[in-house]
């Protein structure tokens, strides 16, 4: 029999694994596999297109629908322009804190649920606890929905999941949804001194980005809902973080780049945002071809994160509530996974060790504090299955 690592060891091995989102997680899915295997539990993988990344899941306990699933991602952002103070793909303890890249957001959530997975299946529990390792979670979400589909397909439905996103150990029963665009403007050039005869993919490009500060002043001088109001800020916003284009100042822009994204509170749907802002594109797109016919506004959706909306009564509220003793209410503008287990028919919600405020900043780090929190919950809901 394997020995049966401790989660500080198991986030020693997963931290060492450098699954940036654009490149493969697979070393660190064949190492968890493995591990798994080792012990007796069978996993189960969903590949990406390409077969460069795959999502993990399995199951211990009973074979039957209602169990728990414990749920994280994988990939984890660059650190390329960052000045570490130690190797972000090692695990450095000092003053009370495990720094490392993904320590906080969420290879540490990571390590305790395949900890407890293990514990789960050599103790035995009456309750069925499942595991969920996604990819892509910090591209947008993207690997989320199939490997909620392939679980659905291959295991018995669980009635709830607790997605590990840095909270403290709160349970954070609601975040707002997102969506977001790459929005590729093409003009036409001509010298500037003949603007007219020109389409500036540029200045034409600012149209959209007024039409999104527009948006952003009417919602926040509507009255926020009930809960909207627990948000802050308390409406859906539209940004544009980053834009490129042009070719030099006297000729109007051939092309503009940039990124639409949007944060949508509960009670709002993103797909009514997006369709608003493609009907702009679709009127502006018909004035700047009405002067060039080769202009044009090109869109690529990618991502879509539907808001975990607060439940009344909801399972994985609760079962969180009574592990942690937090009878607070906690929500986050930031999207996660959680969204997406709601659609799909799961009680959800967000608790995991750490500090968001750590997430994605050079020398990340999870207080040890948290840590064994962490695995203090585990342990509880270990106790709980059983």
């Amino acid at each position: 029999m394997i020995k049966r690592l401790s989660p500080r060891q198991i986030l020693d091995q997963l931290v060492a694994f450098p699954t940036v989102s654009r490149d493969t997680n697979l070393p660190l899915v064949d190492w968890v596999e493995a591990y798994l295997s080792s012990h007796g539990i069978p996993a189960h993988r969903h590949w990406n297109e390409d077969r460069s990344k795959a999502a993990l899941f399995a199951h211990v306990g009973p074979t039957v629908a209602g169990g728990v699933i414990l749920s994280g991602h994988t990939d984890v952002v660059p650190v390329d322009g960052q000045v570490w103070t130690s190797d972000p793909w090692v695990v450095t303890e000092r003053d009370g804190r495990l720094y490392g890249r993904g320590t906080c957001d969420m290879k540490g959530f990571d390590a305790l649920a395949i900890w407890a997975l293990v514990e789960a299946h050599t103790r035995g529990i009456r309750r069925p606890l499942q595991i969920a390792l996604s990819y892509d979670e910090e591209t947008g979400c993207m690997g989320a929905p199939p490997l909620i589909a392939a679980m659905q397909a291959v295991l018995p439905k669980a009635e709830l999941a607790i997605i590990g996103e840095p909270s403290r150990m709160k349970a954070v029963n609601g975040h707002k949804g997102g969506a977001g665009y790459r929005v590729h403007v093409r003009g036409f050039e001509v010298h500037s001194s003949l603007l007219p005869q020109g389409v500036s993919a540029i200045m034409e490009a600012a149209r959209l980005i007024m039409w999104a500060n527009d948006r952003n002043a009417e919602n926040r001088a509507q009255p926020a809902t009930a809960v909207a109001a627990l948000f802050d800020p308390p409406f859906t916003t539209l940004h544009t973080g980053m834009i490129s284009g042009g070719t030099a100042h006297n000729i109007t822009a051939a092309d503009c780049r940039y990124v639409m994204e949007f944060r949508v509170v509960p009670g709002e749907a993103p797909e009514d945002w997006c369709q608003a802002f493609e009907a702009e594109v679709a009127g502006l797109r018909a004035a700047m071809q009405a002067v060039r016919p080769e202009a044009d506004v090109l869109l690529e959706r990618f991502f879509d994160v539907p808001p975990l909306v607060p439940e009344d009564q909801g399972a994985a509220e609760a079962l969180v509530r009574r592990l942690t003793g937090d009878n607070a209410t906690h929500v986050v503008s930031y999207g996660t996974e959680a969204g997406h287990f709601q659609a799909a028919g799961h009680s959800a919600v967000v608790c995991g060790p750490g500090d968001i405020a750590q997430a994605h900043q050079a020398d990340e780090y999870l207080e040890l504090s948290e840590f064994h929190a962490g695995q203090a919950f585990m342990e509880k809901l270990l106790a709980d299955l059983s």
